[in-house]
């Protein structure tokens, strides 16, 4: 049945109310993505100290399973760290430092060379007229004078990236008392969900850094082979210098080839383009195969969502943005996942995961009557620790109650 048309000539009226609970959530949305864009540098170095701390607790753990003291692991893996940091540069400065100077030297001739090449070639006019433009002369000039312009820019880098290795290092000597700052402002009916976040967090950022792994040996092995091939000097250094490049989203694979296709311009100008055409096409495997199907494995993301969140992260926050998005797309997803949050699209939560939360509420709230933050933290962690391993055993509820309470109190005892 549908309702009377109105009457000719009289107006209707739409009324729109708000009940205050959604204006007020409305507010609370706008002042929090104002807070977040001004604190955004602040969230950036908590997000990257977050990153380097569930990279290397593994690393600090495992040496404590092995009798080293908590304080002397950590100063352990730092050290180890910075000396196959140094090792990198001793190993790869120099022979990029060598090749820089060797191509500035002859980028004149080289230019000329090039120009000669292409000068009799009608479509390549305009090429020839933009490598001619090309003030190669004052080389040296133009590249001091823009490293002093960004001078400033430097230091601040330096800066915000001493402040994140001290918060991370801050995070690792103590992360029961770091933690339980966090578990004092969530309600203690969430624990639990929050310390399986974390968990789930520790294991998205251990195959993050698994799969930059794999695809930064590919990109150093393949550089290696290559460069030995056509019996390149200091291919090893070149090749170290493709691999740590790799770690930089869409750029990295580009800063890696330059050397490498300088390293050949001894060679004449048709194998430097053949060095290019080489690399580019392993930048295009790389970004469109590789990536794809290693990130999308270890993070459990389709490869969609791989090429996606780069995109978005480069596109609002550049480098460091496309560094951050797997990780943090990873981390989003799970998020709402261990939440229960229902998607558009997706069945309701089937009622035996309801039944399990609601169980390992009720275990909690006993275990941890009385207990302080910090325990309750603690209890929270080995209680989502044993309930992972009861779900990859396959366990059912009735079987998960007696474990954890088990683990639990000889824990806390």
């Amino acid at each position: 049945m549908t309702a009377p048309d109105p009457e000719p000539g009289k107006r209707t009226t739409l009324r729109v109310e708000l009940a205050p609970r959604t204006i007020a959530l409305l507010v609370l949305v706008v002042a929090g993505a104002w807070i977040a864009l001004e604190l955004s540098t602040v969230l950036i170095v908590i997000t990257v100290a977050l990153v380097m701390v569930g990279t290397l607790d593994p690393l600090v753990g495992w040496l404590e399973r092995r009798g080293v003291r908590r304080g002397r692991a950590l100063a352990l893996v730092f050290l180890v760290i910075t000396l196959v940091l140094a090792a990198a540069m001793l190993l790869t400065i120099p022979p990029l430092v060598s090749q820089l100077l060797h191509l500035i030297e002859d980028a004149p001739a080289g230019r000329d060379r090039l120009v000669e090449l292409l000068g009799p070639y009608e479509w390549a006019k305009p090429i020839v007229k933009s490598l001619q433009a090309v003030p190669v002369d004052d080389l040296v000039m133009q590249a001091g004078t823009a490293l002093v312009g960004y001078s400033s820019d430097i230091v601040m880098m330096l800066g915000y990236g001493v402040t994140t290795l001290f918060l991370a290092i801050y995070l690792l000597i103590d992360p029961e008392k770091s933690w339980a700052l966090l578990y004092t402002v969530v309600p203690r009916n969430h624990h639990v969900k929050l310390a399986r976040i974390l968990l789930e967090l520790k294991v998205i950022v251990g195959g993050y850094m698994r799969g930059q792994l794999i695809t930064s040996v590919s990109i150093g092995v393949f550089v290696f082979v290559l460069l030995t091939a056509f019996q390149v000097d200091d291919a090893l250094a070149l090749a170290v210098f493709a691999a740590v490049t790799d770690i930089i989203p869409f750029v990295g694979g580009y800063i890696a080839s330059a050397p490498c296709i300088a390293a050949v311009s001894s060679y004449g100008s048709g194998v430097m383009i053949i060095m290019t055409a080489i690399m580019v096409l392993y930048q295009e495997f790389e970004s469109r195969i590789l990536v794809p199907r290693v990130y999308g494995r270890v993070l459990r993301l389709p490869s969609s969502v791989v090429l996606v969140a780069l995109l978005v992260g480069g596109t609002l926050m550049g480098v460091l943005g496309a560094l951050l998005a797997l990780p943090i797309a990873a981390g989003l997803r799970m998020i709402v996942r261990e939440l229960r949050v229902e998607l558009p699209g997706e069945g309701h939560t089937d009622a035996i995961t309801i039944a399990r939360d609601e169980k390992v509420e009720h275990i909690f709230e006993r275990l941890t009557e009385g207990a302080t933050a910090q325990e309750s933290s603690v209890i929270a962690g080995k209680l989502a620790q044993q309930l992972k391993e009861n779900e990859k055993a396959g366990a059912t509820p009735s079987d998960e109650m007696p474990a954890v309470r088990t683990s639990d109190d000889t824990g806390r005892a």
